[in-house]
């Protein structure tokens, strides 16, 4: 493992603790004092997975097959270094219309407004590649100038043989948005595929 790999893998295995919690428009937000890291995609896509699977914990972010059980931004502060957000996931259909617009509304205006935000995560299941509500979120990312890194969730329920064409698939999409960046992550939190390489990239974002 390289240096920085290990440092990763450190900085990952130290103290990772929740401290705040938003449900609407206007709620205070945590202070904007360490970079922080948005985890953004469509709802049941593996976001709580990747954070448990990333921190090496079985309950830091609650894992459901429920779309919608994240209903609030979640921030966890790791090692006083790095501020993770969890966020609502989109595109969900099982509560009402009203809610789910609420929601959106709540993703979209903390990802529009956030000072300390250094790069989103935009995580896309491996199985399905990018949606039409993906592909909006990418333009508001855009519109908004977040530094955007994209990456495949449940990469271990994809046939080798297809996991190429997925990888194109979804580089083909973020070439046409100008804050995605060139490089993909593929991921399994189940067996722990990229994990490595997404702490590392993450780490990197501590130096700023």
């Amino acid at each position: 493992m390289s240096d920085a790999g290990e440092a990763a893998r450190k900085l990952f295995a130290g103290p990772c603790d929740f401290v705040w919690g938003i449900q609407r428009v206007g709620d205070a937000l945590p202070p904007a004092k360490l970079p922080e890291v948005a985890f953004v995609g469509r709802s049941n896509v593996g976001k709580s997975s990747l954070l448990n699977a990333l921190t090496g914990r079985k309950t830091l972010a609650r894992v459901s097959q429920t779309p919608g059980a994240t209903r609030q931004i979640n921030f966890f502060d790791l090692s006083h270094k790095l501020m993770l957000a969890d966020l609502p996931g989109y595109g969900f259909a099982k509560v009402s219309k009203s809610e789910a617009a609420a929601w959106q509304e709540m993703i979209f205006d903390y990802l529009r407004g956030r000072s300390s935000l250094c790069r989103a995560l935009l995580l896309i299941d491996a199985r399905r590649g990018p949606g039409d509500s993906d592909r909006q979120v990418l333009t508001l990312l855009n519109q908004a100038a977040v530094s955007t890194l994209v990456v495949l969730t449940k990469l271990d329920e994809v046939a080798e043989k297809d996991r190429a064409a997925a990888l194109t698939g979804t580089q083909d999409e973020a070439r046409r948005h100008t804050v995605a960046l060139e490089q993909i992550i593929a991921t399994s939190a189940k067996n722990g595929h990229g994990i490595a390489t997404l702490r590392e990239h993450l780490f990197g974002l501590t130096a700023h």
